[in-house]
């Protein structure tokens, strides 16, 4: 993983800084998020990742309200904190990218869950960064699929977001299930899911 670094306020030269994020030639499959006003771009994902994000993406499919959509590389934007996200999945209602008006990414604070699925290289990003900002954003639902965990693959299903800070509303073992509530109502059996 790199960082060029950006403007050190950030929400000042928002426009600027994503403008080169569009516009600068990112080496193929990376992935470039600006977080906390700093451009960082990671390696493609491994086969585990991708099949880990798969198995999820499959299980949600099953339970999405109608009207909401699961997406791969949807962009997620909160200008005045210098963030743009592109996580693993994200559920978020047709009618806000139906709404959309130029530019990819839609507003962070429309994602009703957002997935992360661990890599080496942003392992803590996903874990502190990410949680406190989808917190912060007020996203109602964060799955953190933490592949690289100090104890072992774990899986923590965050919630109940209040003053930027999440609740842990369940954190299992690979092997064991975790319930996801409403609107999706799943349970989701981590014992399908790859361990290195």
């Amino acid at each position: 993983m790199s960082a060029l670094p950006a403007d050190p306020a950030p929400g000042q030269h928002w426009d600027e800084l994503v403008r080169f994020w569009e516009e600068s030639d990112w080496p193929e499959g990376s992935r470039v998020e600006i977080i906390d006003g700093v451009i960082v771009v990671t390696p493609p994902p491994a086969a585990p990742h991708n099949r880990l994000a798969e198995l999820v993406q499959r299980s949600l499919y099953r339970v999405l309200p109608k009207d909401w959509g699961l997406y791969q590389t949807q962009g997620l934007a909160h200008p005045q904190y210098g963030r743009l996200y592109i996580p693993d999945l994200v559920v978020i209602p047709y009618a806000v990218l139906d709404g959309l008006e130029g530019g990819n990414a839609a507003p962070l604070t429309a994602a009703e869950l957002v997935v992360e699925v661990t890599s080496p290289s942003n392992a803590s990003y996903d874990r502190i960064n990410k949680a406190a900002a989808y917190a912060q954003a007020g996203v109602p639902l964060y799955l953190l699929v933490d592949r690289f965990g100090p104890g072992g693959p774990t899986v923590t299903l965050y919630g109940e977001p209040k003053d930027s800070v999440y609740r842990e509303l369940e954190k299992v073992k690979f092997g064991e299930d975790v319930h996801l509530p409403a609107p999706f109502e799943l349970t989701l059996d981590t014992g399908v899911f790859p361990v290195d």
